[in-house]
């Protein structure tokens, strides 16, 4: 058969026909797999295009994954996490959707809740046990789509479920079935994706997904589940391991359409990040995320991250408001209790925070010298210099003028009578053994010690 790609306008030939292979023994991938040994890159040298789709967007596990590695919120948290969440996102709905728990009766409630809010983004969805009764469940609570579990790879098929390929394919093709009877549309969770023998069992199951899709008239989600963070973003890398073999493969092979292709990718590796950028490049809509990356284990992709991925890669914001990253930051640290770690990107406490005098100095002269972007206009976090013993006259002397707010023609240089005091200062602190930063309200005390009336100057710009 051949068939003219809408993407490329060239004609390809499409003979291929993936049959499930229901093998004896489990396939395990021990050559790169060994456990004993840290995973190897096998590469092949097999090149893939990249076909980012019309339409790309984020769509959001907080309240699913992300919650399983913290403790509970409360539903009160949950509806303004949501709030928030909704605002970064824009009108546009680039944070397209958010999952949910239904298990609980506070579950439930929070789910009411959001529903409550008339928000038509994110839409709330769920993610289930496959079984008739949750079904019945998903659709007594007005949600039109859920999220089921069936993995993929051998290790769980065989070594958890203690099914064959063909059991395994049976029992989800069931489950799917059942959900499309009740009226909804199922999201399969691929679990385990990047250790899974991809044309021996992954295409033939998505392929058969995609029939039952066109027969019943309801779209069928596949998402790409890198559950260990194994996937590998790297030109030429061999399956399983490639994100971009498999996303070409089940757009390629499988047929799955863009925008029912969803990349869901754990961070065990440090490639949360690069790898759910990837899966876009490669031609999937949807990466799928958890605030400020929180999830089991390493967590899962931030969502804060991909929704600046998602600027840099379109070259526009499309609508999105990331003053909220800064707003759902402050949140979580001051009324949930979570801790994010300081050197976090967008969020971190120093994240765009220097102590060194030589960063200092060159932000006196233009601060995008040493700031990756307006940070002040984008996100409301202007730049900031913690000061200790190796920030030198030129952090003092930018400290002040953050601190105090002084307009552009009063700000000092690190040249002023009171910047040379305060180091003098600063430094016996040190010379006295001190480790730790100096503290803002320390620094004003010492110059109000220093000059009074210099002090109640900057007072006046700084109300």
């Amino acid at each position: 058969m051949i068939d003219r790609n809408s993407k490329t306008n060239l004609l390809e030939e499409k003979f291929y026909n993936y049959s499930l292979q229901d093998v004896s023994e489990p396939q395990l991938f021990r050559d790169i797999f060994e456990y004993e040994s840290v995973p190897k890159v096998i590469f092949n040298s097999r090149h893939v295009p990249m076909a980012m789709a019309d339409e790309i967007w984020i769509t959001d596990t907080t309240f699913r994954d992300g919650q399983q590695s913290t403790s509970p919120f409360t539903v009160e948290q949950i509806v303004e996490v949501f709030k928030l969440m909704s605002r970064l996102g824009g009108k546009k709905g680039i944070i397209r959707q958010s999952e949910f728990f239904l298990y609980s009766e506070k579950d439930r409630k929070a789910v009411r809740a959001c529903q409550e809010l008339g928000l038509e983004f994110p839409e709330v969805t769920s993610w289930i046990r496959a079984n008739k009764k949750d079904f019945q469940l998903v659709k007594e609570m007005g949600l039109k789509e859920t999220g089921v579990l069936v993995s993929c790879s051998d290790y769980h098929i065989f070594k958890k479920m203690n099914l064959t390929r063909s059991q395994a394919l049976d029992k989800y093709l069931g489950i799917v079935k059942d959900a499309l009877e009740a009226g909804i549309r199922p999201r399969c969770h691929f679990e385990d994706i990047t250790r899974a023998d991809f044309y021996g069992f992954v295409v033939p199951f998505a392929s058969e997904l995609m029939k039952l899709s066109k027969e019943s008239g309801i779209p069928i989600k596949v998402r790409a589940c890198d559950t260990m963070g194994f996937g590998v973003n790297y030109s030429g890398a061999a399956l399983p391991r490639s994100v971009p073999g498999i996303i070409y493969g089940l757009r390629h092979y499988a047929e799955v359409p863009s925008e029912m292709l969803e990349w869901h990718g754990h961070n065990d590796f440090y490639k949360a990040v690069t790898n759910a950028s990837t899966a876009w490049l490669y031609g999937c809509s949807a990466a799928n995320c958890s605030l400020l990356g929180i999830g089991e284990r390493t967590g899962n992709c931030p969502l804060e991250a991909m929704a600046i991925e998602y600027a840099s890669l379109r070259g526009t914001s499309d609508g999105m408001d990331f003053t909220a990253i800064t707003d759902i930051a402050n949140y979580f640290e001051k009324e949930i209790g979570y801790v994010i770690p300081s050197r976090t990107p967008f969020v971190g406490r120093s994240f765009n925070s220097t102590r060194a005098g030589i960063h200092a100095d060159g932000m006196l002269k233009d601060e995008e010298i040493y700031n990756i972007f307006d940070t002040s206009k984008l996100l409301n976090r202007p730049m900031h210099v913690s000061i200790n013993n190796t920030s030198g006259l030129a952090g003092i002397a930018y400290w002040i003028n953050q601190y105090y707010e002084l307009p552009k023609e009063h700000r000092i240089e690190k040249t002023h009578e009171i910047v040379g005091k305060i180091k003098a200062l600063i430094d016996k602190e040190y010379e006295n053994g001190r480790c730790s930063v100096m503290g803002d309200d320390e620094l004003d005390a010492m110059i109000m010690m220093c000059d009074k009336e210099f002090h109640k100057k900057l007072l006046i710009f700084a109300e």
